[in-house]
């Protein structure tokens, strides 16, 4: 289970704790709590999937490798090792309805002896029809946590029998379905003081939560209730404390109905902007850990939302010790994740967290909204002070991308799993299998002597000096709860350059091409270990994320290869996520069996996040290739974002269609976690959009949509960087640059590119042609 925030002031009620005894017991109460304690998780649910491998039950997960998925739909199974052919087809002895559907994570549970159905009407009128609670459970396809509840509990036949039989059971992506995810989420926090994945809510028929949890182990853990028994006690009060259940509920959704509504005042203006983000940058050094950066000490998130704050503030305080500190927080924390194990030195691209204070053990889950914002956030590293070591990473992050989680359609997909199995073979996956090394493996597949060396010190002596190997392994005990990395080692860069030139007796220069050799070597060598299961999913939010990393860097940098993907995934967007008919963004698609674009037979249409990520992305791409067309559709995105989710009395956006009966919250999400809110960045679309297009209608909705955020803002800033990045642009409005001459003349090209190369963060420019117009630039 994973210890999150805690909800509103709800969180903690006397309603939360009766109805939590009411089914689970006082014992179960309390053993809760206590392990919550223990464990001390506290990280908010925003920042996903945060699975802290502590206390792992028995068994690990059967995650479907990409070839997998194909066969789960035809009722066989294959088993991937090294050289090793995969065995006859095996018949599933279950198959349900889940194995219709497209989403990586519903076919997971395709084959589970659960009467599984999807989120919609099928399953909602089955549940009145019968009066039947409904069992949902919602997590993701690269989830470990989920994986494990899957293993120990949906494969199970006496629970599988339990739930089918009396339950109506529903599972739902949250990568698909966020809006599902985030109503009952809140009542889980509300409830239980915490949330995660996997989670688990009871409803009645009509939808109203009545019992939440996360993971919950298969049978009785001491005082702490398995599965089995949760489900039995939940039967029991069914029949004999319905009602009493039912209004226990109702008044915690009520509680959060008022708790969660965020709205502006009749007149009310936006806060102060300085005095914002003055106390945002204070409670951001508060948290700040100096020796290896970052914003807490174990486990440590990337929060490029943070960092792009840091340096917006440094931009407008260059003067002052609040700005030079800023920067320093900035960069000193890029670098220290750059060189630790969290950044993979082999195959490029960055893990999901570290679950040390030094950024060494990651979770090796990677993430595609991660590479995004971190591809964008090292580029304006570089912009601001000028090392190209930033602008290294920023590249080496887009290489992993176009490699791994490209689609040849254009579009990307959302994440690549955290275990697999080890090179030897074998059942079980293993946390970090595809990434890890002895020191036995580096020492024969780099053994080669170079001379000249201290020694006659070998290619493997130079890496594993410079990486940190050690014979033993280099993952210490604490960090590895369940064994899995025992004699493994995490590449770490311990030594710079030149100091492990110094140690072997070797120049710069050639330690430098000695190391590139050897991660080429290791890549090769890793490459034919089987791969962790890949997540096929195309969301538009997060590839509207990915294009504005193409974008940004490719501007930056001046690569023309890296603009030119950008546009691929544009057009990709608008050709198979966009229905230009009905007006409306689409949700997701998916990888098909052929390597072809599927979707479902009813689409989902997209949420708040969908059209504001991709219209941000269309800005970031117009301002970085000058194409009219990328602006006119982020503009038609707007409006049609308007129309959808405005809350024309409170102002700000809700998060899903508000006119949906089957959603019970109104939600406006209120913090920047491991994505920035789809109202922060609505914000700076809003603003952004009113100067090119000369609206003034949209920087007062704008103006609107932060005053309703006004108490956040004023009291957490911290919760909102990103939405304090656009107060700063709406306070300071924004500048105007005007570059005059042929626009494919070179020395029009000089300019562009000199002003691409500098951070700039309340920029508008403009490129005039001969003649008497005047073309938007960004």
């Amino acid at each position: 289970m994973l210890r999150l925030a805690p909800g509103r002031s709800v969180s903690q009620s006397s309603l939360a704790r009766l109805l939590s005894r009411a089914v689970l017991g006082a014992d179960a109460v309390q053993q809760q709590t206590t392990e919550r304690q223990v464990r001390g998780f506290g990280h908010t649910h925003h920042h996903h999937q945060h699975h802290f491998h502590l206390q792992n039950p028995a068994g690990r997960d059967r995650t479907l490798l990409p070839e997998q998925q194909s066969a789960a739909r035809f009722g066989c199974s294959l088993r991937m090792a090294s050289g090793t052919p995969p065995p006859p087809p095996t018949p599933p002895k279950h198959t349900n309805r889940l194995y219709e559907e497209k989403s990586p994570y519903l076919l997971q549970h395709a084959h589970n002896p659960v009467d599984w159905y999807a989120w919609g009407q099928e399953a909602f009128d089955r549940a009145k029809q019968e009066d039947k609670p409904i069992f949902l459970s919602v997590g993701y396809s690269t989830c470990h946590w989920c994986h494990v509840m899957e293993r120990e509990s949906f494969e199970d036949e006496e629970i599988g029998r339990l739930l089918s039989e009396n339950f109506v059971c529903i599972k739902v992506d949250r990568e698909e379905r966020p809006d599902v995810d985030k109503v009952y989420m809140t009542f889980v926090q509300a409830t239980s003081g915490g949330g995660g994945w996997p989670m688990s809510v009871w409803l009645t028929p009509d939808l109203r939560p009545f019992i939440g949890g996360t993971y919950f182990p298969p049978r009785d853990a001491g005082r702490r209730p398995g599965l089995k028994t949760v489900l039995t006690r939940i039967m029991e009060q069914w029949q004999t404390n319905r009602s009493s259940l039912e209004s226990s509920g109702d008044r915690v959704m009520e509680a959060l109905r008022k708790g969660t509504a965020i709205a502006a005042a009749p007149g009310e203006a936006p806060p102060p902007a300085p005095d914002v983000a003055n106390r945002c940058f204070q409670q951001l050094a508060h948290s700040y850990e100096e020796e290896y950066g970052g914003f807490r000490d174990a486990p440590k998130f990337p929060t490029p939302v943070n960092l792009m704050f840091l340096m917006s503030y440094w931009a407008l305080n260059r003067s002052t010790t609040e700005g030079a500190e800023a920067l320093q927080m900035t960069l000193h924390t890029l670098r220290m994740m750059a060189l630790g194990g969290i950044h993979d030195h082999v195959a490029q691209g960055f893990h999901r967290y570290s679950t040390d204070a030094s950024w060494h053990v990651p979770h090796f889950e990677k993430m595609l909204y991660d590479q995004a914002q971190l591809a964008v956030a090292y580029v304006t590293a570089f912009q601001v002070s000028g090392e190209q070591f930033f602008a290294d990473v920023a590249r080496d992050i887009l290489v992993y991308v176009s490699r791994d989680l490209s689609d040849k359609s254009g579009g990307f997909y959302s994440a690549e799993d955290a275990d697999s199995v080890p090179a030897g073979g074998g059942p079980e996956k293993r946390e970090g299998a595809f990434c890890v090394w002895t020191a036995s493996e580096l020492r024969e597949l780099l053994g080669e002597v170079l001379p000249g060396a201290t020694g006659r010190a070998s290619l493997a002596d130079v890496a594993m000096h410079h990486y940190g190997v050690r014979e033993q392994g280099n993952v210490e005990p604490e960090q590895d709860p369940h064994g899995e990395l025992q004699g493994q080692n995490v590449l770490i860069v311990r030594y710079s350059v030149e100091l492990t030139a110094a140690r072997f007796g070797l120049s710069v220069a050639t330690v430098t091409e000695l190391l590139a050799s050897a991660r080429a070597k290791m890549a090769a060598a890793r490459s034919t270990r089987p791969r962790p299961h890949l997540d096929t999913k195309m969301l538009a939010s997060w590839n509207g994320l990915m294009l504005s990393g193409f974008a940004c860097v490719g501007a930056a940098l001046g690569d023309e290869a890296l603009l030119q993907r950008a546009e691929r995934a544009a057009r990709f967007l608008k050709e198979h996520l966009w229905d230009a008919e009905r007006q409306t963004m689409l949700r997701s698609c998916y990888r098909g069996d052929q390597m072809e674009v599927e979707s479902t037979p009813t689409p989902i249409s997209g949420f708040l996040d969908d059209y504001a990520f991709v219209a941000c992305g269309l800005l970031d791409l117009y301002e970085a290739t000058l194409r009219t067309e990328w602006l006119r559709w982020a503009e038609e995105l707007q409006l049609r974002q308007d129309v959808l989710f405005w809350d024309a009395q409170g102002g700000g956006y809700y998060c899903s269609q508000p006119s949906d009966p089957t959603l019970l919250l109104k939600l406006k999400q209120d913090q920047d976690g491991a994505e920035p809110s789809a109202n922060s960045v609505s914000a700076l679309n809003l603003l952004r959009l009113s100067h090119y297009t000369g609206r003034p209608d949209w920087a007062r909705k704008a103006e609107h949509l932060l005053a309703a955020f006004s108490d956040r803002l004023t009291r957490v800033p911290i919760a909102l960087p990103h939405m304090v990045r656009a107060l700063l642009a709406q306070h300071h409005t924004l500048k105007q640059i005007v570059i005059c001459g042929e626009r494919d003349a070179p020395d029009t090209a000089g300019l562009l590119a000199t002003v691409r190369s500098l951070y700039l963060p309340h920029k508008r420019r403009w490129d005039q042609t001969p003649g008497w117009s005047l073309q938007p630039l960004t």
